[in-house]
């Protein structure tokens, strides 16, 4: 498995959060492994997608440096605002396929069955 990029330290910052958030019962061995993935894809991203990702993921670690990431993520994740929506909806779509392809009988809030 290729080595996660240095540009890549929000996106995991970002997803740790958003993950814990939207899946509270994840045990936090496999949301550990989960964000490995996230953050591994982010890297090997085109490069003009990486480049929009890394914009975005950079903006919203500053606002959670500044406000929190806690509120960073209900920030992001409540205003569909163009391009700043897809980021959290990226994170997720990569973070849930991961997680029900590795370990199928998760439950919802992300318990192990």
């Amino acid at each position: 498995m290729r080595r996660p990029s240095t540009i890549t330290p929000p996106v995991r910052r970002f997803a740790d959060v958003l993950l814990a958030s939207d899946l509270p019962g994840l045990p936090d061995d496999r949301r550990a492994r989960t964000i490995e993935f996230v953050e591994q894809r982010v890297s090997t991203l085109p490069s003009f997608t990486r480049f929009g990702v890394v914009v975005i993921s950079f903006g919203v670690d500053l606002i959670g440096r500044i406000f929190g990431l806690d509120r960073a993520v209900l920030l992001v994740t409540a205003k569909p605002l163009p391009l700043l929506a897809e980021y959290p909806r990226l994170v997720r779509s990569l973070g849930y396929a991961f997680i029900w392809e590795t370990w199928p009988d998760t439950r919802p809030a992300g318990e192990a069955a």
